[in-house]
């Protein structure tokens, strides 16, 4: 079974996250076969969000409470939000299957009672949404669990962010994860920013990741290259199956592809390093080094006519070309012969 780890620690293999958001369609079947295709495709835990549509907003037709322009025009945000949640009451039999199926399962709280009900199933971590990042009381709640918090970043300054780790500390909890988000749906990708991953990490002294609502899956691999530790994007079975996120979500197949991408970018990152490397070791024969190039009779004056830089690298390095032009044939040289001190009398 995929364990959510303890503590998230920079440089970890990267940690990735499936999010079903409203994927499910209202059906708790589809929602059950999605735990299961994350998990074939390389997930390391699903999310799901835990809110109600009164929970989160208020069935109210005011101007400020309707959707203009994205994938959600004309919608109130409560009927958005009505669409799109997870059922409480399924909540207890979503991750009695994600245990089944071997995947960690945890959720976004939104609200206090969300909290309530999600440490009854014993989740095993707690992820703050990006607009849920300046809620200081519903961090402290969540942090206070002890439990390892995940926090986005979308349209944060990093005065904001600040507040937000510093009141997850001061509930006692210092295990801590921020991910770089741009709240973009779907975000373009010259918005990204990825640059941000590692200043992030260094400001707050904390691992960091990235929440995606990009299209595709290079800008995961490109974030792992950067050191994120952990990935979060949209997941869905088929994007022509409709939903509220799946114009922003990828297919199974495709976060396979990104998961294996984003293991071998975290692979190939490796440690600062200018050893040697295994798969290299036979190539040092082939570097150019210095060979005699005719056959020089013993006390010959060496010029550039009589010795090369060439290819394999048994001789000689290069750089003592200057070093060797000018003296003498200590015996009788061979064309082909590597070049090396034993060979060469002084200079006349």
């Amino acid at each position: 079974m995929t364990r959510f780890p303890d503590r998230f620690q920079p440089g970890q293999r990267p940690f990735l996250i499936a999010e079903m958001s409203g994927n499910h369609n209202g059906d708790i079947d589809r929602a059950r076969r999605l735990i299961d295709a994350a998990r074939d495709a390389g997930a390391d835990a699903v999310k799901i969000q835990t809110y109600t549509a009164d929970t989160i907003t208020m069935d109210v037709d005011r101007p400020e409470f309707r959707l203009e322009g994205g994938l959600w025009a004309g919608k109130t945000l409560y009927e958005l939000y009505q669409e799109a949640h997870t059922p409480w009451d399924w909540h207890a039999a979503l991750f009695d299957h994600a245990r089944d199926a071997g995947i960690a399962l945890f959720s976004s709280p939104f609200d206090p009672t969300a909290i309530d009900l999600l440490e009854s199933l014993n989740t095993p971590a707690y992820k703050i949404a990006s607009f849920e990042l300046i809620d200081l009381p519903l961090i402290r709640k969540a942090a206070a669990t002890g439990k390892p918090l995940i926090m986005s970043t979308g349209m944060a300054s990093l005065g904001e962010i600040a507040e937000a780790v510093a009141a997850a500390r001061e509930a006692g909890n210092d295990n801590i994860a921020l991910l770089h988000c741009v709240s973009g749906y779907p975000t373009p990708v010259e918005d990204c920013d990825l640059a941000t991953i590692p200043h992030m990490a260094q400001a707050f002294g904390l691992p960091v990741g990235l929440s995606d609502h990009t299209m595709g899956v290079a800008v995961p691999v490109a974030a792992v290259a950067l050191g994120a530790g952990i990935i979060e994007k949209h997941f869905t079975l088929a994007r022509a199956d409709g939903g509220p996120d799946c114009a922003f979500s990828l297919e199974p197949a495709e976060f396979k592809a990104m998961a294996d991408a984003c293991r071998v970018a975290h692979a190939a990152l490796g440690d600062i390093s200018y050893a040697l490397k295994p798969s290299e070791a036979g190539g040092r024969t082939f570097r150019r080094s210095l060979y005699v190039s005719r056959d020089v009779p013993a006390g010959t004056v060496l010029t550039d006519a009589d010795v090369r830089s060439i290819r394999p690298g048994l001789g000689l390095a290069p750089k003592h070309l200057p070093d060797v032009l000018g003296r003498t044939a200590a015996r009788d040289l061979t064309r082909g012969e590597p070049v090396d001190w034993t060979m060469l009398g002084k200079a006349p």
